[in-house]
C-alpha cells in the first residue's frame, strides 16, 4: 500500500476517536487527505510582545509569561475556566468556555508559556478567549515559528481540542514520513518553461514555509498542478470527442440560407455575429460533431445566429429544433422566427405542454415524414414519442435551466447525434468558461446591434415612489410602456418585501383604469392566461406589465422603455441583468429603476452599485462570482468541477490560463502522453481520474 493511502488513524497522535472526527468534519480519511488540507492563512510567530505593548484588538499578539492562578467560574452550562497570566510588565485574564476539565488538569502553574491570540476588551481590560497556549520549551522545539500555518477547523473539532494548532502538529508529524513519496511528475524542461518549483519541496513549504518568497512559489506550483490536471482532462475529452464522435457534414450553403441572408435579414449583422457564424460554419462543414456554446449579452442577436444555423441544416436535407426553458420563451421564439421565415419555403411549428392532442398528432406525423423543418418548444421536444426523420441541428437556449439527462435525450433522436448549439445570455466569467465549459467550443457575441442606446440605470428608495410613478407617467405619455417586477407572488411573513398582489393594487390606484391599462403575469397563472396578457402588452393594449420574474427571459417588446424592479436587493446580479435586458430593445432611450428599502446588506449595496455603474454583462458576471462563488453561480456546488484544494477560480485566473496553455501545448506534442518523459504526468493524471476528479463531463 502506498503511504499516501494509509488510513489517518495510523498517524501518531490520531487514533480511532480523533480519526472519526477528522473523517466526519474535514473528510480526512488518509495521509493524502491530510497532506492536501492546506492552510488558509499564515500568522507571523516571529515577534513577541510584552503585555504593556498590547494596544489593539485587531491583530493577534504573542507573549511569553506564566499562569499564576486557575479558577473555575459558574456552574453547568455557564461554567468557564479563567487564568491569571503575567509577564514582567503586567497581567491579563485568559478564559475558556469549552474543555474546562481537560484544560484545568493540563495547564501548569508558574511555568513559562507562549500565548498567541487576538485580545478582546472586557471591563476596560484586555483578555484572551480560547488562546493558543503551549509550554515555552515545546514551542522552541517546534518548527511552528516564523510563518505559522492556520488550518480550517470546525466548531465540533475545536470543542474536542482539535484546533488549527493540533492540525499543524499532525501535519508536522506526517511530513517526514512522506520524504520520497511525492515524486516529480513533470520533466525538467517543463518545470523550467513554466517556472515551477519542485513538487515535494512545494508540499513541505506550503505547510511550513521558511519565508514568504518560498511560500508563494510553493502555492503557485500546487495551484498550477490542480488546474493543469483539470485542463488536461477536459482537453483530452474534447479531443477524443472530436475524433470519435462523427457528425453530419453540412457542406452546402443553400438556397434558404442565401435567400434569407440576402433578402430577408431585417438588419445588417454585427461583426461579432459574422465571426460566430464563421466559427460554426467551420465546425459543421467536415463531418465533425459540433458542441458549441454561444454567449452574448441580452439583445446581442443570438437568436438570428441560431436561425441561420438551422437554415444551414435545412439546406443540407436535415431538420432542426430549438428547446427553450419556458412556454413563454418558446412561444416568443416561435412567433419571432415564424415571422422571419414567412417568405421562405420553411415549415416551423411549436410544441409545448399546452399543445392540444390533435395538433400534436399532426405535428408528430409531419416531423416523421420530414415535411416539418423546424420544431420549437420546451422539454416536450425530448419526449420519447417525438420522433424526427432526420434531426441535424439542436439549439438549446439558456441550457443551465435544463438537467444533463434532459439535454442528453436530444442525442438519441437520430443515428448520429445532431450538432449542438447552446445559447446563453448569462455571461460567463473567463475562468469559469475555461473550467466549467472547458470541453465546449465557446463563441462570444460581444457587440450590440447598431442604434441600440445603453440603458440608464438608477437606484431609488421606497420613499421616492411617488417621483418614480411620475416618471412612469411621463414615459407612458410619450407612448412608451413599463414593466414593474416583484420578487414574490404571496406575502411572506419572514421577509418585509412587497408582494405582487399588493403591488398590482397600488399600481392600479396610482394609474386608474379610466386612463391606463395594466397587465399582470405570474407563474401560478395558466399558460393561456399568461400568453393572453403578454400579447395584450406586446400589442400595446396595456401600458404597464406587473409581473414576477416569469418575464426574466425572452419577452421582447421594443416599445417598453422602463423596467422598475421592486425589492431589487432581493435579486441576484445575473437576474437583475436579465430583467434589465427586457428594455432597451428599441431605438428610444430606456431606463431601469432599482427600488429598495433603506436597509441594505453589504452584498446588496455592491450589487446595486454594480448595476448602476455598468451595462457590461461580463463585468457583472465577474462581480457576481466574487459575491456568490463559482459553485452557486453555475449550479456546480455538488459537482467535481469545484473539487479544488488550494486553487481558487476567482483569484487565480492567470495561473489557470497558464496551466491551460501548457496542457494544450503538451497534448499537441504528445496526444496520448506516451513519450517516456511524460510518464509521470500520465501516471499522476490516471490516479486523479481514479479518484473521480473527472471535471470534463459535467457540461
Amino acid at each position: 500500500m502506498q503511504i499516501l493511502q494509509t488510513p489517518i488513524e495510523y498517524l501518531k497522535g490520531v487514533g480511532p476517536a480523533k480519526a472519526d472526527l477528522l473523517k466526519k468534519e474535514l473528510r480526512i480519511f488518509t495521509y493524502r487527505d491530510l497532506l492536501n488540507l492546506f492552510p488558509f492563512r499564515y500568522v507571523d510567530r516571529s515577534r513577541f510582545y510584552k503585555i504593556n505593548e498590547i494596544s489593539s484588538t485587531e491583530t493577534e499578539v504573542q507573549i511569553i509569561g506564566k499562569i499564576t492562578k486557575l479558577e473555575e467560574v459558574g456552574a453547568a452550562r455557564t461554567k468557564r475556566l479563567t487564568a491569571h497570566f503575567v509577564d514582567e510588565t503586567g497581567s491579563v485574564e485568559l478564559v475558556w468556555f469549552k474543555g474546562v476539565k481537560w484544560l484545568k488538569n493540563s495547564l501548569k502553574l508558574n511555568q513559562p508559556y507562549v500565548l498567541f491570540a487576538k485580545p478582546s476588551m472586557f471591563n476596560n481590560r484586555y483578555n484572551f478567549a480560547h488562546p493558543d497556549i503551549e509550554l515555552l520549551e515545546e514551542f522552541k522545539a517546534s518548527p511552528l515559528q516564523g510563518l505559522q500555518p492556520v488550518y480550517p477547523s470546525t466548531e465540533k473539532l475545536n470543542g474536542r481540542n482539535i484546533n488549527a494548532r493540533t492540525l499543524a502538529k499532525l501535519t508536522q508529524t506526517l511530513l517526514p514520513q512522506l520524504k520520497g513519496a511525492l515524486p516529480e511528475i513533470y520533466p525538467p524542461e517543463f518545470l523550467k518553461e513554466n517556472g515551477l518549483a519542485p513538487r515535494e519541496a512545494s508540499y513541505f513549504e506550503v505547510h511550513f514555509p521558511k519565508n514568504v518568497e518560498r511560500l508563494e512559489k510553493a502555492r503557485y506550483r500546487l495551484k498550477f498542478d490542480e488546474f493543469f490536471m483539470l485542463q488536461l482532462d477536459m482537453i483530452r475529452q474534447k479531443k477524443i470527442h472530436q475524433i470519435k464522435q462523427r457528425g453530419f457534414a453540412f457542406s452546402a450553403l443553400g438556397e434558404n440560407f442565401n435567400n434569407f441572408y440576402n433578402n430577408e435579414l431585417p438588419f445588417e449583422l454585427t461583426g461579432a455575429q459574422k465571426k460566430v457564424l464563421k466559427e460554426i460554419r467551420k465546425d459543421i462543414m467536415h463531418g465533425l460533431h459540433m458542441n458549441r456554446l454561444v454567449q452574448g449579452d441580452v439583445g446581442s442577436g443570438k437568436t438570428i445566429v441560431a436561425l441561420m444555423c438551422m437554415l444551414m441544416a435545412i439546406d443540407n436535407g436535415f431538420q432542426a429544433c430549438l428547446m427553450a426553458p419556458t412556454e413563454i420563451l418558446a412561444t416568443q421564439h416561435y412567433n419571432g422566427l415564424k415571422e422571419l421565415v414567412e417568405n421562405l419555403p420553411v415549415e416551423i411549428a411549436l410544441l409545448t405542454g399546452s399543445t392540444k392532442a390533435a395538433a400534436r398528432r399532426e405535428l408528430h406525423a409531419k416531423l416523421e415524414d420530414g415535411s416539418l423543418n423546424i420544431l420549437i418548444g420546451t422539454h416536450a421536444l425530448i419526449e420519447d414519442k417525438v420522433k424526427y426523420k432526420n434531426l441535424g441541428m439542436a439549439v438549446i437556449d439558456e441550457q443551465h435551466r435544463f438537467g444533463v439527462a434532459q439535454r442528453a435525450q436530444l442525442w438519441k433522436k437520430n443515428t448520429l447525434p445532431p450538432h449542438i448549439l447552446i445559447m446563453t445570455a448569462t455571461p460567463i466569467p473567463r475562468t469559469l468558461a475555461m473550467s466549467v465549459y472547458g470541453n465546449l467550443d465557446i463563441s462570444v457575441i460581444d457587440e450590440l446591434p447598431p442604434g441600440r442606446k445603453p440603458i440608464t440605470t438608477v437606484h431609488r428608495y421606497d420613499s421616492n415612489r411617488l417621483k418614480v410613478f411620475g416618471f412612469m407617467k411621463d414615459e407612458i405619455a410619450k407612448g412608451r410602456q413599463v414593466y414593474v417586477v416583484y420578487p414574490l407572488i404571496e406575502e411572506s411573513k419572514q421577509m418585509d418585501y412587497k408582494d405582487l398582489q399588493d403591488g398590482y393594487e397600488s399600481i392600479v390606484r396610482a394609474f386608474p383604469k379610466s386612463d391606463y391599462q395594466v397587465s399582470i403575469v405570474h407563474g401560478k397563472m395558466k399558460a393561456a392566461d399568461k400568453e393572453w396578457e403578454m400579447q395584450r402588452f406586446a400589442k400595446g393594449e396595456t401600458q404597464i406589465m406587473v409581473a414576477t420574474t416569469v418575464i426574466e427571459v425572452g419577452v421582447n417588446v421594443p416599445n417598453a422603455s422602463v423596467m422598475v424592479i421592486e425589492s431589487a436587493e432581493r435579486f441576484g446580479l445575473s437576474q437583475l441583468h436579465q430583467l434589465r435586458g427586457r428594455v432597451g430593445r428599441g431605438a428610444e432611450q430606456s431606463f431601469c429603476i432599482l427600488m429598495t428599502s433603506h436597509k441594505l446588506s453589504s452584498d446588496a449595496k455592491t450589487r446595486i452599485k454594480t448595476m448602476v455603474r455598468t451595462n457590461d454583462g461580463f463585468e457583472i458576471s465577474e462581480v457576481d462570482m466574487k459575491l456568490r462563488g463559482p459553485g452557486d453561480l453555475m449550479g456546480t456546488r455538488q459537482s467535481g468541477i469545484l473539487n479544488l484544494n488550494i486553487a481558487d477560480l476567482m483569484k487565480d485566473g492567470a495561473i489557470l490560463e497558464q496551466a491551460r496553455n501548457a496542457a494544450i501545448t503538451l497534448l499537441e506534442k504528445d496526444p496520448q502522453l506516451r513519450q517516456p518523459e511524460h510518464y509521470g504526468i500520465l501516471q499522476h493524471f490516471n490516479s486523479q481520474v481514479k479518484r473521480k476528479m473527472q471535471w470534463g463531463r459535467i457540461s
